[in-house]
């Protein structure tokens, strides 16, 4: 994937690591994510700069959707981990809770989602999410 130029300074995750020492490692196949988390919040960095082909690498074949549409005018802007559940480098699955605060067409928005992941010869994957009632 060519270098994103909103890709440079900080990670869109948060973590207060530059991008290509955060999720850019993971986006450019150089690592894999050791934990649910790490790659939930590599999928929100892809998700702010359009990554689709990452997002489907990571998604678990048996949920994935047959397209996945990125929106150019949704614009991810904060993301809070709210909780984990397992997820750890030697589980084989795990939740993340997050809220991950957005604004498209100039409305300001929040995702809250509890996602489900499973981790398979290795590899974590996103299995699918489930937002609170």
């Amino acid at each position: 994937m060519p270098e994103n130029p909103l890709a440079a300074g900080n990670c869109h995750c948060l973590s207060g690591e530059a991008y290509t020492e955060c999720c850019g490692r993971f986006h450019n196949g150089g690592a894999e994510a050791a934990t649910a988390e790490q790659l939930m919040r590599s999928r929100y960095t892809a998700f702010a700069l359009l990554n689709a082909e990452y997002l489907r690498k990571t998604w678990h074949p048996e949920t994935a959707p047959a397209e996945l549409e990125m929106d150019p005018a949704m614009e991810w802007r904060r993301l809070d981990i709210l909780s984990t559940d397992r997820g750890g480098p030697l589980d084989n699955e795990g939740t993340v809770e997050f809220k991950a605060h957005f604004r498209h067409d100039g409305e300001r928005g929040v995702h809250h989602e509890t996602s489900r992941f499973v981790r398979e010869n290795r590899r974590w994957y996103y299995v699918d999410g489930v937002l609170p009632a």
